[in-house]
């Protein structure tokens, strides 16, 4: 160890599987090694495929697997289509031996093809688009095609990869989205998440190195740190020293980024190791390259595998790398290589407060007294010029953008500021509410809800939030996603009826996020009043719910009563029928049960009298079906319309309640459902 001066700078489906089986595979693009268990699993795929009922055309190929104790497996794979990669088609299969005990589809999409893979659009127009949307001067720009179902119905598209450096002289790797079919730019997101650092503060520290003397720490899968020498890009060249005393903690020296950025390396290695039984980013053993380009105007360091980059482009030429910014651009690449949450809706806030979360645990882990551990992001660097930090995990909308509570509203802002539910989820889970200091620094926080939350501490927090990461989530996760998996998470840790699970449940209602099926404690049957239809908005899309594929839909065509999403049902404008359903348990001891839900109807269709489409409000009781009611092109309107059916014969059964759609040979008529109850009392 070198000493450094002055430095620091689901739904359910059974089938089996064969066991385990050894391949030889090629590098992802990444270039680090696959795991052993990754690529045995990858010589299986067709046999899981077939096992999960896979439609035609569709392939797997395992990601990450995390694994427990006990011998359980959570498997993550992303899927093509003919042979095209499929950009939201990943899923979670959880399996014990060879029995898959089930599976977890992003977004509750079951099946991700499409009707034809010839575009209408040429890629020479794709890349046009790409290139006109980066804003930024390219050094290259590259498109495929692609299947993207990361936001809605699976539709062909082609990625656009536009490589080059912002005027901020920020590295950008931008990855655009753009509809093969009318042009239009679905999504874009950057391989280089932005941040800032700031780590001249950390004192007198060690760092792991070898030889004589170069900045590589075989304890720690080789973690290596190299100098840009003024370039954004390449390999760089890995820092020499004469004697093993790096950096003089100025810019002065620029050995001092190097420290700054292989001391953060070494400090996420261990934590990740210690806490979790992580072996490095991709839980493959192997370390991290920390490049370093020391510009005129900042200092950026970033790490191959996850490609993050900070600096504030402003002038301050100075080492930008604290300890809790290291450790939140290396955690994007755990997100990467688990859940690889998208970086735009409610999934963007959910991967970079991911990051904020476990760059918190990296500064408590750490222990330095120059730099203490807190709930502060950044708050060593002064970026905003006032002695603020970058960010508040206590209290978010203090930096005046970020979001304090969940609403339909967050997953339209940019990730940095639709962090803040979650960042603020993982204060009020670890110290609660009230007021206190940590790290010398007052903290004080409340519950969006006005409630007293008791905490459950940091630790406990973090290992929730891993597990949720790591065996729950998926690309497209939503807020109703994330306390799902966190409650579940915690029971598997803790127990259902736990203070460690209650702790979980009560800091995501402190910050607005509404109750779904989760929960803890041993209550087998609602309390009387409460709605028994999961996810009753659709905001987690098709989780819950059965039938027609792609019918649960944020599409902007048609608007949602609340959120985002909704059934929408029928619409084509030819013959055909979809539906949507879920089973429901009606308590045997109500004495009324009453099924609600809102609707609204527009039509193409002009004849005044007439029916021609329809939607059937079904109970589905073993074999037999009963309609509560129908609506048709006849009750068409403006806005929303609430329905309400007794449900009261159906108490002491489960049954399905069931939106049957069906629509004649011509001119459309969509039935949109949102907001569905079943209440018992």
């Amino acid at each position: 160890m070198a000493i450094v001066a002055a430095a620091g700078l689901a739904a359910s489906v059974t089938g089996t599987t064969a066991g385990a089986a050894a391949r030889t595979a090629p590098l992802p693009a990444s270039g680090f090694n696959e795991p052993a268990a990754v690529q045995a699993e990858n010589a299986l795929t067709a046999r899981t495929a077939a096992a999960l009922g896979l439609a035609g055309g569709e392939q797997l190929v395992a990601r990450g697997i995390a694994a427990d104790p006990d011998g359980t497996e959570f498997v993550h794979y992303d899927r093509t289509f003919n042979g095209l990669k499929v950009v939201g088609g990943d899923l979670i299969v959880k399996r014990k031996g060879d029995t898959i005990r089930g599976v977890t589809y992003n977004r509750g999409a079951k099946t991700v093809g499409v009707a034809s893979t010839k575009p209408a659009l040429s890629q020479a127009a794709a890349l046009g688009t790409a290139a006109r949307s980066a804003k930024f001067k390219a050094t290259s720009n590259k498109g495929a095609l692609i299947v993207f179902a990361a936001t809605g119905k699976p539709v062909l598209a082609y990625e656009v990869v536009t490589t080059g450096t912002k005027a901020d002289q920020t590295p950008s790797v931008l990855h655009t989205y753009v509809d093969a079919k009318s042009g239009a730019v679905l999504a874009q997101d950057d391989e280089i998440k932005t941040g800032t650092g700031n780590s001249m503060y950390s004192g007198t520290v060690s760092i792991g190195t070898s030889g004589s003397f170069t900045m590589s720490d075989p304890s720690r899968g080789g973690n290596h740190t190299t100098d840009l020498n003024g370039a954004t890009s390449g390999a760089g060249t890995t820092f020499t020293d004469a004697d093993d005393t790096w950096g003089n903690g100025t810019t002065s020296s620029r050995q001092t980024a190097g420290v700054d950025a292989h001391f953060g390396a070494q400090l996420t290695w261990d934590y990740y190791k210690n806490v979790h039984g992580r072996s490095g980013i991709f839980n493959n053993g192997q370390g991290a390259r920390s490049r370093v380009h020391y510009g005129n105007a900042y200092v950026n360091a970033f790490w191959d595998g996850t490609q993050m980059t900070y600096g504030d482009g402003a002038g301050n030429a100075r080492p930008l790398t604290s300890i809790d910014v290291a450790g939140h651009e290396m955690s994007h690449g755990v997100t990467e290589a688990t859940a690889n949450l998208n970086y735009f809706g409610d999934a963007g806030g959910l991967n970079e407060s991911t990051s904020d979360i476990f760059g918190t645990a990296v500064e408590f882990s750490a222990n330095n007294s120059a730099d203490p551990g807190d709930y502060l992001i950044g708050e060593k660097i002064n970026i905003n010029g006032n002695g603020t930090p970058l960010r508040y995990m206590d209290k978010p909308n203090k930096d005046g953008r970020s979001y304090d509570c969940w609403s339909s509203a967050v997953s339209g802002a940019d990730p940095h500021y639709s962090s803040g539910p979650l960042n603020h989820w993982f204060y009020l889970a670890s110290e609660g509410t009230g007021s206190k200091i940590i790290g010398g620094v007052t903290h004080t926080s409340t519950a969006c809800n006005g409630a007293t939350v008791t905490p459950v501490g940091r630790d406990v927090a973090a290992k929730v939030w891993y597990r949720t990461l790591t065996t729950k989530l998926t690309s497209g996760s939503t807020y109703r996603d994330a306390r799902e998996g966190a409650i579940n998470s915690a029971k598997e840790l803790y127990g259902a009826d736990s203070a460690q699970c209650k702790g979980i449940e009560a800091a995501f209602s402190a910050i607005s996020v509404p109750a779904g099926a989760a929960a803890c404690g041993g209550t087998t049957e609602p309390p009387t009043g409460a709605n028994l239809i999961k996810n009753p908005g659709f905001e987690s899309g098709a989780v819950n719910w059965t039938g027609t594929t792609g019918v649960i839909t944020n599409s902007a065509s048609k608007p949602a009563r609340t959120g985002s999403y909704k059934a929408w049902l029928q619409g084509n404008g030819r013959s055909s029928t979809e539906n949507v359903g879920q089973s429901v348990a009606v308590p045997a001891a109500a004495t009324a049960a009453s099924l609600s839900f809102w609707i609204r109807i527009d039509t193409a269709e002009t004849t005044g009298s007439t029916v021609y489409d329809t939607v059937k409000v079904q109970v589905v009781d073993g074999t037999t079906t009963t309609t509560l009611g129908t609506l048709s092109n006849l009750n068409k309107s403006t806005s929303y319309v609430q329905k309400t059916f007794s449900v009261t014969q159906y108490k002491g059964k489960t049954v399905t309640v069931r939106f049957v759609g069906q629509e004649d040979s011509s001119l459309q008529t969509s039935f949109v459902i949102d907001d569905v109850s079943l209440v018992a009392g």
